[in-house]
């Protein structure tokens, strides 16, 4: 029925043959007005007329449910899809019919045309949506189905539907109805008025237009961007504009995962290039949105015999074992930070206080280690497995890249926001690899996005705020590279508290000499390499859970199931949170110095989410007691380890410990003078073939350190005294 992209409708007195699915059917517009009449008039669901009612609530648009139609008479749903611009406009027109008559019947007038309101017809659908690299010329001027991200939305717009035009020599006046999405508006060249012998014609173009007595409606273009859950490894994202128009303009916020209904349609360039007729660019003409909520992360509905399989595997004693066994197989041991990552991934509960405090639900996770302890290949198993995921590398990141910047569009002069990385995985998980890269100023963008996961931007004239409900995973060096143990955990680390502080677990990573752990790890190195290599340690995974199936378990769980600590457990909670308060504060008076990494009530929160992942991971809706041990005891071997970390990781120095001290010192004075450089290792290995214990002499460097009574030098390679030592 339409032409070339047009998307006109021609009425003849002729029954229409439409074809759909391979099937044809027949049926003149009267009927199909009466059809879709009827249907929205009759309709029930819940026994409501679920149209009638919702078509008297709000008079500007319809939401029709592809589903519903379908169920009524499949032979509308045909019609709709194989010529969707066409039947919209007679479904409209329908809408406006049925809404006039309900209204007339409401206020009791009788014998009078009542007014027709413009109703604007929007679908919605269960239909999977398909990928946006999908598309092609098979589906113009059809009805497609497509998910995506908004990046970009231009200004309100105002575009014409119905001109009317007088010619400026005759007065002569015409009507002329303009294509719906972003088709220009075709103009008569001449004048069409018959002329009296002898008048003189009119000239080419003589038509006003008559602005206040033509029709126009709000439009706006939207930059959709494939989302980076449906990207294909190692390709750049696809984008497509979209044209809203009416009740949809500025329904969509930038940085939301949304699933479009629309009509593959196609425009003229802006700009003509030589030898491209022919040639036009295609967008989508919206006719739906369906927003992706927190319950619909999942693509793909759950069918009864999944949740069945997942209700069956929840229910299993060894649940937590079988997750985490599944977590990175391809890496040796780190065994507690790939239940970390078990715990991120599943995720604690999102609350909203009855003030509308958010606390967010999402885990943050920092590690900090050695080179080639397998952090990164961590950060690409979670690429894999997370719903929505972003990964960046914080060298080539900045914090417009992370968070959003305002762009100014060339071709209009106008801003808009250009979401970052936060935005982009918002509902999922965001990997930044190399986060000691970062500049600081870089890393601060981040504070606002990590525990308000809002971002606020007040750019150019924009003042917007938008969401980053999403977790972060972070890797990271110590700054000279290795762990030294001759510094503290604050220099080991080298982050503001501040960034810190925002991390539910931080783990240290270290690359230590081991006998049989370096076997075991080269044995499993090899056996990756090499299918046939006879390796000793066990390499049977437990099949119980495949990698897909925990992806959709994930998703499921993160859905479904959103738990709360048990009465007995929050009383658990404050002796705990006490007791850790207690050692924060005695290890700051040993040392004389704050704590590498605070524990402030942000650590409290994040047991709190830790011990809810845990439930999540049983499909239970109570944290209990054994999930806040097994939280706290992540807690007690990633955070607090790591705080307890370095030259001060000991307890209190006994009088004995103090003796051996002093007497180490009195060593080291003795071979170091004013603005001598001597070897670190060569002092040390000194004074142990003295007799002296190496931990001893090591502890009597840090602490003449402290009193500026020594300096490192060369990344602590070397020691210069100072003058305050005599």
């Amino acid at each position: 029925m339409s032409g070339w992209d047009q998307g006109r409708l021609y009425y003849t007195d002729q029954p229409t043959v439409v074809e759909y699915g391979g099937v044809a059917a027949t049926a003149s517009p009267d009927s199909v007005r009466s059809l879709f009449k009827e249907f929205i008039r009759g309709f029930k669901k819940n026994n409501i007329f679920h149209y009638r009612e919702s078509l008297l609530q709000n008079p500007s648009s319809l939401l029709i449910d592809m589903d519903d139609l379908d169920g009524f008479n499949s032979d509308l749903t045909g019609f709709l899809r194989s010529s969707p611009a066409d039947y919209l406009a007679l479904f409209e027109s329908v809408a406006e019919e049925v809404l006039a008559s309900l209204k007339a019947s409401k206020d009791d007038v009788e014998k009078n045309e009542p007014d027709r309101l413009p109703v604007q017809i929007l679908l919605t659908s269960n239909e999977l949506p398909i990928s946006m690299r999908c598309l092609g010329a098979q589906d113009i001027s059809k009805l497609v189905r497509i998910s995506g991200i908004a990046v970009a939305a231009s200004d309100i717009m105002v575009k014409a539907i119905r001109l009317k035009l007088v010619c400026e020599n005759c007065k002569n006046v015409k009507e002329i109805t303009c294509p719906p999405g972003l088709d220009r508006a075709i103009v008569p060249r001449m004048c069409d008025r018959v002329h009296q012998h002898g008048e003189k014609p009119c000239p080419p173009y003589p038509w006003i237009v008559v602005h206040d007595e033509s029709k126009l409606v709000d439009i706006q273009t939207i930059k959709f961007q494939q989302s980076p859950k449906d990207l294909p490894e190692g390709m750049i994202p696809s984008s497509i504009l979209l044209s809203l128009d009416r009740t949809l303009v500025q329904f969509i916020a930038l940085g939301k995962e949304l699933t479009i209904t629309g009509i593959y349609s196609t425009r003229e360039p802006s700009t003509f290039q030589k030898g491209a007729f022919g040639i036009k660019k295609p967008y989508i003409r919206v006719v739906g949105i369906d927003e992706e909520t927190d319950e619909d992360i999942c693509r793909y509905p759950f069918t009864d015999e999944e949740v069945e399989e997942f209700k069956k595997f929840a229910s299993h004693p060894n649940v937590y074992q079988h997750i985490c066994s599944k977590i990175a197989p391809s890496i040796s041991g780190l065994d507690d930070v790939k239940k970390a990552v078990a715990c991120l991934l599943f995720g604690g509960s999102r609350k909203v206080l009855d003030d509308g405090v958010k606390i967010r639900g999402d885990i943050n996770v920092l590690l900090v280690g050695d080179p080639a302890t397998a952090k990164s290949q961590i950060l690409k198993f979670i690429q894999k497995t997370a719903p929505i995921v972003v990964y960046t590398s914080g060298k080539g990141s900045s914090a417009a890249g992370l968070t959003a910047s305002v762009i100014r569009d060339p071709k209009s002069g106008q801003f808009h926001i250009q979401p970052g990385a936060m935005i982009l995985a918002d509902g999922g998980v965001v990997c930044i690899d190399e986060f000691d890269k970062m500049r600081t100023h870089d890393r601060v963008a981040l504070h606002e996005a990590m525990e308000q996961q809002t971002i606020s931007i007040t750019k150019a004239g924009i003042s917007t705020v938008l969401n980053s409900r999403t977790s972060v995973v972070a890797a990271a060096n110590p700054p000279s590279g290795h762990f030294d143990e001759l510094k503290t955990a604050e220099d080991n680390i080298n982050l503001q508290t501040t960034i810190l502080s925002r991390f539910d677990l931080i783990f240290f990573i270290k690359d230590s000499v081991h006998y049989h752990k370096d076997k075991v790890i080269q044995c499993h190195m090899l056996f990756d390499h090499f299918d046939s290599y006879d390796c000793p340690y066990d390499s049977n995974y437990t099949n119980l859970l495949l990698l897909e199936k925990l992806n959709r378990y994930i998703q499921y769980c993160r859905a479904y199931c959103n738990p709360r600590l048990s009465e007995t457990a929050s009383t658990m909670l404050q002796n705990i949170y006490i007791s850790i308060r207690q050692d924060t504060r005695e290890q700051a008076n040993y040392t004389g110095k704050a704590a590498a990494i605070p524990i402030t009530i942000r650590q409290l929160e994040a047991i709190i989410r830790i011990s809810e992942a845990l439930a999540k991971m049983k499909l239970s809706n109570v944290a209990t007691e054994e999930d806040l041990q097994e939280a706290f005891r992540l807690f007690n071997i990633s955070t607090m380890d790591a705080t307890r970390s370095g030259i001060n990781s000991d307890a209190k120095i006994t009088p004995e410990i103090a003796s051996e001290i002093k007497q180490a010192e009195a060593h080291i004075k003795r071979r170091l003078g004013i603005g001598k450089t001597v070897s670190t290792t060569k002092l040390i290995n000194g004074l142990t073939r003295m007799g002296l214990n190496k931990s001893i002499i090591v502890r009597a460097l840090v602490i003449m350190h402290q009193r500026y009574e020594i300096e490192y030098k060369s990344e602590g390679r070397a020691i210069v005294g100072k003058a305050c030592v005599w």
